[in-house]
């Protein structure tokens, strides 16, 4: 064993990504399929042995395209395995970041040595076999099979009120962040857009050296914010290729041990990627009670923490997979880790959002592939192989669930932790401190526009969905139809805007 290392110290000794293309002929694979492959894939990167055989944990990230009884025992049997402990995670596109985060410190206690996590989807698959009226061949478990542990809260992400006014869909809310955030920034509509497009066309770059990516195209940043045939308005501003790309057929595996195991199993020294810290925090759960809408206090103090743990600071990180579901996420993210020399500056630094390093190694759910609630099992996957290539370099990866609620920020190397452990924390306290805005649907009268996004379907716009502040400063949801309103929230700053509320919640702009 390398002097002076704990030998409970959690290492990242394999990684395998799979990526099946039926539409270029690939033979398709359900879900337990892509997750079985990939970590078989894993443990031949470790360059290990026996590495899934001694498994103590194995986890699954949960997965939406099959209805598995318990995905993680469909794994293991396709394996020949029998580990003691089986979980899967709820869904939460955070939580493959949470499951990995808790293995390494269930591995630091010393209560397992060995945890495999993995993830799969099989979503492109399973829309053309719908699309078609057919319905898969894939394994179904008996119903007297004993479900898994599930990892993560199990609790509605969103409030009886932002269902009720629409304020529920990814697809809308992300981009009334967006246009929040626009606002904050200072930037005009059309200014906006060309930065949101330079953006995601930096991102589209780096998955064209992705073998492992979905998209192996890059586009420019017109391409990407003008709307056409192939790339239609989805909620202003986003049109669909800046939106996360679900319809994939893609599977990861980790393989997560201890020192000693990785030393038992003859890992070569080379394949380790150390965790040195990582931290959970959930903000205010309900996007109505928020202080505003484009910043996240929980992934700022969540940052905060994971970096003071790993003694580095923001400006030392060499690689950075921030999650990717929207850009405004990207961008929120990249301002709260204090990875951006001047959020201000726009067309500066990289991807023109004043960023100092590339801020995704795969790039990104709307390229690389976003399989709901496994992309960041993929980050991390790409990550170990970056870090394995600048030894001694820091990476840093997020995951987020629901809508910025949800963060998890983990620290890599393949130096060892400074501190000589790795570290875990939860500034949630901190968080939940934090005041809240009191949402009222009641309210009939004076408001002003917070923000505001145009949803469309296939035919074109359909309203404005607003979120507005009353006069004494609680959210309102309104919805504006007319035609006028409409037009203008794509043209003009509706943001400041005041107008009245009426008592069905529809917005008159004064």
């Amino acid at each position: 064993m390398p002097a002076g290392l704990d030998p409970r110290l959690p290492v990242l000794v394999g990684a395998g990504q799979v990526t099946v293309r039926p539409d270029r002929g690939d033979a398709p694979l359900e879900p337990a399929a892509l997750m079985a492959e990939a970590l078989g894939r894993a443990e031949r990167d470790s360059g290990g042995r026996w590495l899934l055989a001694s498994a103590g944990s194995l986890q699954t990230v949960s997965e939406l395209s099959w209805p598995y009884r318990n995905p993680a025992l469909a794994v293991a049997e396709r394996l020949g395995l029998d580990p003691p402990h089986l979980a899967s995670t709820r869904v939460g596109g955070n939580l493959a970041g949470v499951a990995v985060a808790r293995a390494a410190a269930e591995i630091q206690a010393g209560r397992v040595d060995v945890v495999v996590i993995c993830g799969g989807e099989a979503g492109w698959t399973r829309a053309r076999l719908r699309a078609e009226g057919h319905e898969p061949d894939w394994t179904v478990q008996a119903d007297d099979v004993d479900p898994p542990e599930l990892i993560g809260p199990d609790r509605p992400l969103v409030s009886a009120i932002e269902r009720r006014r629409g304020a529920a869909r990814p697809i809308h809310v992300y981009p009334l962040f967006e246009v929040a955030l626009r606002a904050r920034l200072g930037l005009g509509v059309q200014a906006h857009r060309r930065r949101i497009g330079r953006l995601w066309s930096a991102f589209s770059e780096v998955a064209v050296g992705n073998p492992e990516a979905w998209i192996r195209e890059a586009y420019s940043s017109e391409e990407l914010v003008e709307p056409d045939a192939g790339n239609r308005m989805i909620s202003f501003p986003y049109t669909k290729r800046l939106c996360s790309n679900d319809r994939v057929d893609q599977g990861s595996g980790l393989v997560l041990c201890s020192v000693a195991a990785a030393e038992r199993a003859g890992v070569p020294r080379d394949r380790w990627v150390f965790l040195h810290s990582a931290t959970e925090a959930v903000d205010h759960w309900h996007v109505s009670e928020r202080a505003d809408l484009c910043s996240s206090p929980a992934l700022r103090l969540a940052g905060r923490d994971a970096f003071r743990l790993a003694d580095v600071r923001p400006d030392q990180v060499a690689h950075v997979d921030l999650y990717s579901c929207f850009p405004v996420a990207v961008q929120i993210a990249a301002i709260e880790l204090g990875l951006v020399d001047d959020p201000f500056a726009d067309g500066t630094g990289w991807g023109g959002i004043g960023a100092r390093v590339p801020l995704t190694v795969t790039g990104g759910m709307s390229f690389a592939g976003g399989p709901l609630n496994d992309y960041t099992s993929h980050g991390l996957a790409t990550m170990s192989g970056v870090l394995r290539a600048d030894p001694g370099a820091i990476g840093v990866c997020t995951a987020n669930g629901g809508y910025t609620t949800e963060h998890a920020v983990l620290v890599l190397s393949t130096a060892p932790p400074a501190a000589g452990t790795y570290r875990h924390a939860e500034p949630q306290a901190e968080v939940d401190a934090l005041p809240r805005v009191e949402p009222d649907d009641g309210w009939v009268g004076p408001v002003t526009v917070e923000s505001a996004t145009v949803p469309h379907d296939r035919e074109g716009p359909t309203h404005v969905l607003v979120a507005a502040r009353t006069p004494h400063g609680c959210r309102t949801w309104c919805r504006a139809d007319d035609d006028a309103t409409v037009a203008a929230a794509m043209v003009e700053d509706l943001v400041g805007r005041r107008g009245t509320r009426t008592d069905d919640g529809i917005l008159e702009l004064a």
